[in-house]
């Protein structure tokens, strides 16, 4: 008998990093129609602006570095489009180019590249950005004829630096902290509210969502785990559970930042584990926090754990004992 004796993986398929990045981005571009719909031409600039300085600054570094051209893996285009969706749409165009920046250069090909950044760069782009830049990161708007027949109307005031028909307002969770006429469920579902161009239309990262799972590139146990633990929460602590879960950068941040291959847990137990930290520090800072939203620090804090929960949570090998598995 002839055995071939080789490390593993043994078991292989034709999933390369460039295919699974395409899925990504194919996932994702519901929610860039929808924030390009809801916000105009601002969405859509911001969107070029990141992705394509995303993809210059990956170029870039790698030269520098002296490593091969990683561009064609997509995955600077990923990091670029994930960043501009959790922008608001009237960032200054160089504070969106700084985030690139942050993400791709500091976050990621400092740390390595491709594998081996220990946090999501997207978020930890926005993360670094929330805290050096909190007025305009703040700074939401909404196209006036989408909000027109919407009690955030009455929220709004005109922007006219950015375009004539951008009219600021306040978004749903902050209507929620301060007690304010909030938008339906269905505005709220459809994206007529204001916030980040990717947390919009829950109805468009849907789409998305379902072309993920179909796909086979993420598993529902992390994201569930996640909002349901929000939606526990917050009921507990007397809001709208519903609103909480529909509201915010929830959606955006359970199925496509907290599920990164790289930065989330590996085992089933893991992942669980990912989720439920992930939504009790989200649903602890939007109840008693000095912020409204908490998606991005949950995250981030926990991508930090992830080591850990990845070798409390691996499995026993076969025909080995606890014992054997701990030594």
């Amino acid at each position: 008998m002839m055995l071939q004796v080789s490390s593993s993986p043994h078991i292989r398929d034709n999933a390369t990093s460039q295919r699974l990045m395409l899925d990504v981005i194919i996932a994702l571009i519901p929610a860039v129609i929808a924030s390009v719909w809801i916000f105009g031409a601002a969405a859509a600039i911001v969107i070029a602006v990141t992705t394509g300085t995303a993809v210059i600054f990956e170029y870039i570094s790698r030269k520098v570095m002296k490593r091969y051209n990683s561009i064609a893996d997509l995955s600077a285009v990923v990091t670029g489009l994930l960043l501009a969706l959790n922008l608001p749409p009237t960032i200054p165009l160089w504070m969106a180019v700084t985030g690139s920046f942050i993400a791709i250069v500091v976050v990621k090909q400092m740390f390595g590249g491709i594998g081996h950044n220990f946090v999501n760069p997207a978020m930890a782009a926005r993360v670094i950005m929330t805290i050096s830049y909190p007025a305009a990161m703040t700074r939401w708007a909404v196209l006036e004829r989408r909000i027109a027949d919407s009690a955030l109307l009455e929220n709004s005031e005109s922007i006219h630096a950015v375009a004539t028909d951008l009219v600021s307002t306040a978004t749903p969770l902050y209507l929620l902290q301060n007690n304010s006429d909030m938008p339906s469920y269905l505005d709220l579902f459809l994206g007529i509210k204001g916030g980040c161009l990717g947390e919009i239309s829950i109805a468009a990262l849907t789409i998305g969502i379902i072309y993920l799972v179909i796909r086979k590139v993420i598993t529902l146990w992390l994201p569930l785990t996640y909002i349901g633990t929000v939606a526990l929460i917050t009921f507990a602590g007397g809001q709208d559970p519903l609103y909480h879960v529909l509201s915010g950068g929830l959606f955006l941040g359970a199925f496509f930042m907290a599920t990164d291959y790289v930065t989330s847990p590996m085992t089933r137990k893991g992942k669980i584990i990912f989720g439920l930290g992930c939504g009790l520090i989200t649903a602890i800072i939007r109840l008693f926090g000095g912020m409204t939203e908490g998606v991005s620090f949950s995250i981030l804090f926990m991508n930090t754990l992830t080591p850990h929960i990845d070798r409390w949570t691996i499995p026993v090998p076969f025909g080995g004992g606890v014992k054997h598995a701990k030594g």
